[in-house]
């Protein structure tokens, strides 16, 4: 079964991508749809009879393929491994991606390459899932790059705008930076560890044989690459770009798949980072500047996509907040809960989008509310999910990580994460009241929408209004479901239920203040903010990080690249090899002339050696 639900998408992409490009004769739309769509389905419902398997007592499954490398110690196979970490993630990235498939198929169908979009579309989420069941690190680390992969081509899906491969460019190029700090970091492992297997249960069981240096080094580097696939702080500059795919694959990337990885991979290797603490506090910091930086800029963006991107980076940097301060289980709650309303946001935005013919500007609409109510109903919802307003799923799993930070004394960092909720509140509803309530500044004919781009955004609603009692701890009546059944190494915290219903009494209040400010500002009239003060063009340009790595990096890779393409290469180097061919070639036009096939000059050379060696004899032995 676990085999099928990594092999099933890789299957269906092979197939849709021979009859894309041979062209065979099917009824194309029908033909992508049911196998670009009826794939992820098929592996819903196995992943579903997985975590069925684990409910029921089994602590994890295990399959083999094939044995892929096997040199001296090194012996690594193509193998999976379910245990309740992996089915937890598999379960909502197979459940949501399947409901962002359908809503794909409606937002995709009058697209040229629709067939290509759900062969890139199989393959991102074939990556994904394999990713997270890799019974190794090698096996993670090539699904880690497939998601990378898969990302560009998605990215670029609009190849005909430059702009476009631009971002998609920069996306896989500074996913690579990470990259590296993620390879380095496997590989001092392996060293590190020699003998004794290189699956994760086999380096869990030995990781006390590391120093604790090495593993510090290990466990900073693995966090590199997670801020390169989860957009933290400094590599997260390709994420708003990101926004040029089609909004289908923004819901994808941002919801179930690959911003998670990042986050994933810190708690697959919590018994790693459970020796390092300092490394966790690291991580943390990390997350809350994200966080913040990421909320202020959202503030004061128009652009309804990149709006939600920096969302996203901001709600993973609470991820990292939770699994850096050893609250693993709270990490992937909101992992969990953060997949329901922002792929319910995203493709809530990309209705709106195509209703309003691909207008992306939210001050350009306005007073959508009448025209399109199941969107505004369920975005609304997920307004409310994700800027912590109980019995919402965001309320109960961003507490669980607001609790964290207070119970373990990092009051700095509780502090900017409980601001930052109330931040986030601020700008999704600016974002929500400016798109649905002033009026339209200029007449829209709206484009129908397709059912299945809004019955999905149903069911997603009500994930975001549901999933937080997955996790309700036993301040509000549960008994936090979801850490017992993960059964990762926590930390152990207590705080008495008085503190933490102020605790949530002030993230609520924080919210609906922001709430409260964004109804003001935005609900009756919306004015595009302006640059006309220093401190809003900086914020409204993104801080000019862009520019300032353009400054720093770039353009000095750029001018070292030209200063050897054009200086040092062909001056120095090509000079060197052409002064040594100019020499060859004028010593051979000499030895030519001298080697001529003539006797008399043959003898001539003859006689003038006999003569000099004779000269030498005579001048050595005193006579002349």
């Amino acid at each position: 079964m676990i085999n099928w639900i990594v092999i099933l998408p890789f299957l269906s992409a092979l197939v849709m991508a021979i009859v894309y490009l041979f062209n065979t004769k099917v009824k194309r739309y029908a033909f992508y749809t049911a196998i670009g769509v009826g794939t992820p389905v098929v592996i819903t419902i196995l992943s579903f009879m997985l975590a069925y398997l684990l409910l029921t007592g089994s602590q994890s499954i295990h399959s083999t393929l094939f044995k892929w490398i096997d040199i001296g110690d090194f012996d690594i196979s193509i193998a999976f491994m379910a245990d309740r970490l992996s089915v937890v993630m598999i379960s909502f990235i197979t459940f949501i991606g399947t409901l962002i498939h359908i809503y794909a198929a409606g937002y995709m169908k009058e697209d040229m390459g629709y067939g290509k979009f759900f062969v890139y579309f199989n393959l991102f989420m074939g990556s994904m899932l394999l990713l997270v069941l890799a019974d190794n690190p090698i096996m993670m680390f090539v699904g880690w790059e497939l998601v990378g992969l898969c990302s560009y081509l998605l990215i670029g899906f609009y190849h005909q705008d430059a702009a476009n491969i631009k971002a998609a460019n920069k996306a896989f190029i500074l996913n690579r930076v990470g990259d590296f700090g993620f390879i380095m970091a496997i590989s001092l492992l392996f060293v590190a560890l020699g003998e004794g297997g290189f699956t994760f249960d086999a380096i869990a069981a030995n990781i006390d044989t590391v120093s604790n240096e090495m593993l510090t080094l290990i466990g900073f580097l693995l966090f590199v690459g997670a801020m390169g696939k989860s957009a933290q702080i400094p590599l997260y500059v390709w994420l708003p770009d990101a926004m040029a795919g089609p909004t289908p694959v923004s819901a994808l990337i941002h919801a179930a798949t690959m911003v998670t990885a990042g986050v994933y991979m810190v708690a697959r290797y919590s018994f790693l980072y459970v020796e390092v603490p300092d490394v966790g506090l690291f991580i943390a910091s990390i997350g809350t500047a994200s966080a913040l930086f990421a909320a202020v800029i959202a503030s004061y963006q128009s652009d309804i996509k990149k709006i939600l991107a920096y969302s996203t980076m901001s709600q993973l940097g609470y991820m990292f907040i939770a699994v850096g301060l050893g609250a693993y289980s709270a990490g992937i709650f909101h992992v969990l809960t953060h997949a329901f309303f922002k792929a319910l946001l995203f493709m809530g935005a990309g209705a709106v989008i195509i209703a309003l013919h691909h207008e992306q500007n939210i001050f350009k609409m306005g007073g959508l509310k009448k025209h399109l109510k199941v969107v505004y109903i369920t975005m609304f919802i997920a307004t409310l999910a994700i800027s912590g307003i109980p019995p919402f799923a965001g309320f109960f799993s961003k507490d669980a990580i607001l609790v964290t930070a207070f119970a373990s004394e990092h009051y700095v960092i509780w502090g900017i994460a409980t601001f930052t909720a109330g931040l986030t509140a601020f700008y999704m509803f600016r974002l929500l009241f400016t798109v649905f309530f002033p009026p339209a500044k200029e007449e829209h004919t709206l484009v129908p929408l397709a059912s299945s781009m809004t019955k999905p955004l149903v069911i997603l609603a009500l994930g975001s209004a549901l999933a937080g009692f997955l996790g309700l701890n036993e301040a509000y009546g549960g008994n936090r479901w979801i850490n017992t059944f993960l059964a990762l190494p926590d930390s152990e915290l207590h705080l008495s239920h008085v503190t933490e219903y102020l605790l949530g009494g002030l993230n609520v209040m924080l919210a609906l203040m922001g709430m409260g400010l964004a109804y003001k500002l935005f609900a009756r009239e919306s004015k595009e903010p302006q640059a006309d003060s220093l401190l809003r063009s900086i914020v409204i340009n993104k801080f000019y990080i862009d520019e300032i790595y353009e400054f720093l990096i770039i353009k000095p890779l750029l001018f070292l690249s030209m200063l050897i393409a054009k200086v040092i290469d062909p001056k120095i180097f090509d000079g060197f090899i052409n002064l040594n061919v100019w020499t060859y070639k004028k010593a051979g036009n000499l030895f030519g002339k001298l080697q001529n096939g003539k006797v008399r000059y043959y003898a001539l050379y003859i006689l003038s050696a006999i003569s000099s060696m004779s000269y030498y004899i005579l001048f050595k032995v005193g006579i002349i």
